[in-house]
């Protein structure tokens, strides 16, 4: 289960999308979580995802990428599912039931908007390097810097934690196979065991994750950090002709799902 834990891992590659300023992609994910609230009937759902699938196209990130990460996602799902299919009021399926159509209707909406929005998120960090999404989200988030916000440490921080996710996870499963491999038992017994049975994985996991923040800020203490005031990039910020198009493209399938709203499709 934990190595289909996918969240900010980054896939490099040389698609369009891979190649879209960070800055672009950022603001498209957010079009996209509107536009994505906008959909009511199954024709709005159709068209988002219809776009969610040619945005994986285009990135050449495979759907067993997607459902792998979708994994530890599927309990909410159900229990999503589960609450709408019985706490709907409506037409029951069969006389007696408590079970409607309604229900089945609007839980089937709320899966399939949880996933969407699951794959539009997780395509951003699929497809843009941890750096790259500080550098844009800092540059977007500038005019902050006015009214004395630390946006330079609040982007790092950001990165810092996206980049430790999947360092995590591996210690998570290092330290897990380690205690299997000494008789513990995280499967078998009542909930209560089994919860106790985390503690010998959630003492050396804090342990480990606070090491490594200490080391984390000696190196940076070391190399003389003090925060974005007087600092230069390697590699400078600049859009392209593809990100007007992508941005432009992406107000008119906001406009068109606004208006799809209107219409009740």
């Amino acid at each position: 289960m934990l190595k289909d834990i996918t969240l900010g891992q980054f896939f490099p590659g040389d698609s369009i999308v891979h190649k879209l300023d960070p800055r672009t992609k950022l603001i498209l994910v957010i079009v996209y979580i509107i536009a994505l609230f906008q959909a009511k009937g199954w024709i709005s759902y159709a068209l988002v995802v219809l776009v969610t699938v040619l945005c994986l196209a285009l990135s050449h990130i495979r759907f067993k990428t997607i459902f792998k990460g979708l994994k530890p996602m599927l309990f909410i799902i159900v229990l999503t599912a589960a609450l709408n299919i019985f706490y709907t009021a409506g037409t029951p399926v069969l006389p007696g039931w408590i079970i409607t159509w309604e229900g089945i209707d609007r839980a089937a909406k709320m899966i399939l908007r949880i996933v969407l929005l699951i794959t539009g998120t997780f395509l951003l960090t699929y497809t843009t390097s941890p750096m790259a999404l500080t550098d844009g989200l800092e540059l977007l988030l500038d005019p902050l810097k006015k009214v004395k916000l630390p946006v330079h440490e609040m982007t790092m921080m950001m990165s810092m934690a996206l980049r430790f996710i999947p360092t995590l996870i591996e210690e998570t499963d290092k330290i897990m196979s380690a205690q299997k491999a000494r008789g513990a038992d995280f499967e078998n017994g009542s909930l209560i065991q089994r919860a106790k049975a985390l503690l010998p994985i959630l003492v050396p996991l804090f342990v480990s994750a606070f090491r490594r923040a200490d080391e984390l800020a000696v190196a940076m203490e070391s190399r003389c950090y003090h925060g974005g005031e007087g600092r230069t990039r390697m590699k400078q910020l600049k859009m392209a002709g593809r990100d007007a198009i992508a941005l432009v493209l992406g107000l008119l399938f906001l406009a068109g799902m606004i208006l799809c709203k209107r219409l009740g499709l």
